[in-house]
């Protein structure tokens, strides 16, 4: 059961983390154990490194020739197996042994060619880029399945993204050299690599979810036909008559938002008393107590269930595991139903091939992480204690991808996988 090669490293001087990186790749490619001759390679720098991007780039693709294609971006926190780094120069590298047709690498110079069927596509984006929901969707739409998977890029300076892609730029773009800003770049996947991929919330409701039954863009203005703010002023326990208590609870309350249901049942809290993964979490910019309403970071329909929510650790960890598991017991081998008679002459169905994890991506809210699931590491240990000890390459994002969504206060993990 062959997996990818990945590596990271920390060091004050970039060039001296990148040659510890190429050590360990080195060896683990080396090994019977590792694919042996990757062509895509996932790199993910702390903004530490930002400013040496284009170097640290050229370097690395200078020393791993075979490796002809790259995609990645920076956060404040970038993650590995069972570790993470947060606020120190560091960087992480998984190199990917995919079959050269079954993947593409896109930028803004290098877009996705009609000539390219793509199932699935890992994204990166800055977050100033005008219109982003759009565009995400509009990606999304390019592909088969619908689901995209990725992060917004975050730094406390150059938003910097990595894509670099063996079949070139767009004919009068000039050399990028694989370095950019602004838009959305990533690598596009053919049906033929296998993944599984669930989004893990970080927020609690407290109490249940209610309907919106009247609103004006981002402002809500009634749940279930009560003032929206009276609402949310009744679930906190407060008064606006203490200013500054009330104002201090607000602050500490999101809104999950889940638009209106296009058939079947569906719940924006779960009855365990979680969020679903159709609940996008946004912050209260606003209260209007002339309205008696609720302004929140993003447009509300009519229809929307709406629940207040707070960041909770214990919902955060539960959740985790339980996206985890899922993933392990997707992978597991499943027997066929038996049949109600078996004729003469009949075999008996075959179990369906079990699959192993050949590498994996985690991009996680910069709000969460060690420090939100208790401690340093926290986050990845609880990774690797239910998926064990697989190759894993990630960042802290600024807003998580899933689906067409854009999320908060969310992780989003991504397996690859191949038969056993």
């Amino acid at each position: 059961m062959k997996v990818f090669s990945y590596a990271h490293a920390t060091h004050p001087q970039w060039h001296m983390a990148a040659s510890l990186v190429l050590a360990q790749l080195r060896a683990q490619l080396a090994s019977p154990l590792h694919h042996a001759a990757p062509t895509l390679a996932l790199l993910y720098i702390t903004d530490h490194y930002a400013g040496n991007a284009r170097a640290l780039l050229d370097y690395l693709s200078a020393e791993l020739p075979t490796v002809t294609d790259w995609s990645g971006t920076v956060g404040v926190g970038i993650a590995a197996n069972n570790v993470e780094y947060f606020d120190e120069p560091a960087l992480a590298v998984m190199l990917l042994d995919l079959p050269s047709d079954q993947y593409r690498v896109f930028s803004g110079v290098s877009p996705l060619g009609m000539g390219f069927e793509a199932h699935t596509a890992l994204v990166h984006a800055d977050g100033d880029t005008a219109d982003l929901g759009e565009l995400i969707k509009e990606m999304s739409s390019r592909t088969d399945s619908g689901y995209l998977f990725g992060g917004l890029a975050s730094s406390r300076g150059d938003s910097v993204q990595f894509a670099l892609a063996a079949d070139g730029n767009v004919q009068g773009q000039g050399h990028a050299g694989g370095v950019f800003s602004g838009g959305l770049s990533g690598v596009a996947f053919g049906p033929q690599v296998a993944l599984v991929s669930r989004v893990t919330q970080g927020c609690k409701p407290i109490a249940r979810a209610r309907v919106v039954t009247d609103c004006q863009d981002n402002v809500v203005l009634t749940l279930d036909g009560e003032p929206a703010l009276d609402v949310l002023l009744q679930e906190l326990g407060v008064s606006l008559d203490r200013p500054q208590e009330a104002l201090q609870a607000v602050r500490a309350t999101l809104a999950g938002l889940a638009q209106p249901p296009t058939g079947g049942d569906s719940a924006a809290v779960r009855k365990t008393g979680n969020f679903g993964s159709d609940v996008l979490v946004r912050h209260i910019v606003g209260l209007d107590p002339g309205r008696r309403a609720v302004a929140l970071s993003d447009q509300v329909r009519a229809g929307a269930q709406l629940a207040f929510c707070q960041r909770n650790v214990q919902a955060a960890r539960a959740d985790l595991t339980r996206i985890c598991a899922e993933i392990r017991e997707e992978l597991e081998p499943d027997e066929m139903p038996e049949p109600l008679a078996v004729g003469a002459g009949a075999t008996a169905p075959a179990a369906l091939p079990a699959r192993h994890i050949t590498g994996a991506v985690y991009i996680s809210c910069t709000g969460r992480g060690g420090p939100h699931f208790g401690g340093p590491n926290a986050e990845l240990q609880r990774v690797r204690h239910a998926l064990g000890d697989v190759p894993l390459v990630g960042f802290f994002a600024a807003g998580e991808v899933a689906h067409h969504h854009l999320y908060a206060y969310t992780g989003v993990l991504t397996v690859f996988t191949a038969e056993s």
